[in-house]
């Protein structure tokens, strides 16, 4: 679920200003300056666009799985977040914050939204806020991860902005699991596997990623993305068995890391040369100082993938497509690339597919028809529900303020319940939102 912010790319009509794969990866969610759309990643040859908007200027856009919840945060109301059932094309809420929304993220349980200085915890099947966590240290990129084990939700955020502290919380309990000193840079990326029992970090200088337990906080795996140079890392994302990890970054170079633990009897049971080498490194390590010698022990990249951009944000994901596994790259030059990727032997991963998000408004048509294919949409998952005709504008509920805000350390009162259910049942896989009714007491969010 990370964030790509494509400055460059933004410049053209329909430039791509932001893109995230869903928590499962099974989808793809971008933003634009003419609107957000929503793919379907489940094959390779083909890219299925599932819905489109056009919503201007929009610089988040989250997808809650395969579900039809979406929630959205555009440039031209920055403050305000909303939360839209896009296959019957209504507003589900909105909430408006005192500053601007840098995140959102969301598993079955919680939807966290961070600002710079602040997170705020709600409760996704009522929108209910449940926990505002103020104060917290300086936070400009909104960096932040929850696992999508809504078991227990774990929330990852910056401790300090001075050092790679990590705190770990734990958003269904609402307290604090864990501190995790992971680097003495301060963080630039973040993850959790699909379990929630791994968390990977890396840090402003993007030399070394490293991996640890929660709710322990032991560190596991520490790898090296590279020692001659410093560069930024965009996103980290685990395989679905978390088995690997991929790395990417505003080089041209996007990692792949294994995460096996080495076993000195099996090195014994076929002496190779490398493995004679890796025991005369681990030998000599014992003699060096602890710098150097982390350094020797540190594993290197398992497979690579050289993308044809350099200097371009782009956020990677590693996926399972029709039974093999896949790393995926939605990129800022408004492509989604597609590599196999060889689990035995790794190496330099194979471009088996490009696809394009996004095109200008003279080749629109054009490009919709030849590169991507508009999926059509289920008619049995509203069968319950009546379609409203109209979406109610946020000036006609009364008491809805614009501009109006969470304030710091004021709690939004509880919502009233609904007349009527509002089901997203998505052909019975859950129902994320429970029921709600148009108006709140407080102003601060309102409920469609």
């Amino acid at each position: 679920m990370e964030t790509v912010e494509a400055a460059e790319a933004a410049g053209g009509p329909g430039g791509l200003i932001c893109a995230s794969f869903s928590q499962d990866t099974t989808s793809l969610a971008v933003g634009t300056k003419n609107g957000y759309r929503l793919f379907s990643v489940t094959s390779v040859d083909r890219l299925d666009r599932v819905h489109e908007s056009k919503n201007p200027d929009v610089y988040i856009v989250e997808r809650l799985f395969s579900s039809s919840l979406v929630v959205v945060v555009s440039l031209s109301m920055p403050r305000r977040m909303n939360v839209y059932h896009f296959k019957k094309g209504t507003e589900i809420c909105n909430y408006s914050y005192s500053n601007n929304i840098l995140a959102v993220r969301l598993n079955r349980q919680r939807l966290i939204v961070c600002l710079e200085e602040s997170i705020y915890i709600h409760n996704i099947k009522d929108m209910k806020l449940l926990k505002t966590l103020l104060n917290t240290p300086i936070n400009p990129t909104g960096l932040c991860a929850l696992s999508i084990n809504h078991s227990h939700s774990y929330l990852a955020y910056p401790g300090s902005s001075a050092i790679g502290e990590i705190i770990v919380y734990d958003a269904n309990n609402l307290s604090t699991v864990t501190k995790i000193l992971a680097h003495d840079s301060p963080l630039a990326a973040i993850t959790f596997s699909s379990s929630g029992t791994k968390l990977s970090s890396a840090s402003e200088r993007g030399t070394v990623i490293r991996v640890f337990s929660v709710p322990e906080g032991l560190k596991l795996f520490e790898f090296r993305r590279g020692m001659k140079r410093y560069v930024s890392i965009s996103s980290l994302s685990f395989s679905t068995d978390a088995q690997f990890l991929c790395a990417s970054s505003n080089t041209e170079t996007v990692h792949i890391f294994k995460l096996e633990q080495h076993s000195h009897s099996r090195d014994e049971e076929s002496p190779t040369w490398s493995a004679y080498v890796g025991k005369v490194f681990s030998a000599a390590s014992n003699y060096l100082p602890a710098q150097v010698s982390d350094m020797m022990n540190q594993d290197r990249a398992f497979a690579t993938v050289r993308l044809n951009v350099f200097g371009q944000k782009n956020v990677c994901a590693l996926s399972t497509i029709q039974k093999l596994p896949r790393l995926l790259v939605a990129s800022a030059d408004g492509h989604l690339y597609i590599y196999n990727v060889d689990p035995q032997d790794g190496g330099e991963c194979v471009l088996v597919k490009k696809h394009r998000l996004f095109s200008s408004d003279e080749d629109e048509e054009e490009a919709s028809e030849s590169e991507v294919t508009a999926a059509p949409v289920s008619q049995s998952y509203a069968a319950t529900v009546a379609m409203p005709t109209t979406v109610p504008s946020s000036s006609a509920v009364t008491g809805y303020s614009e501009d109006g805000g969470v304030k710091k350390g004021e709690v939004i009162p509880e919502h009233e319940f609904a007349a009527s259910p509002v089901c997203l049942d998505d052909e019975n896989e859950f129902p994320p939102i429970n029921s709600c009714r148009g108006g709140s007491r407080s102003g601060k969010g309102r409920r469609t």
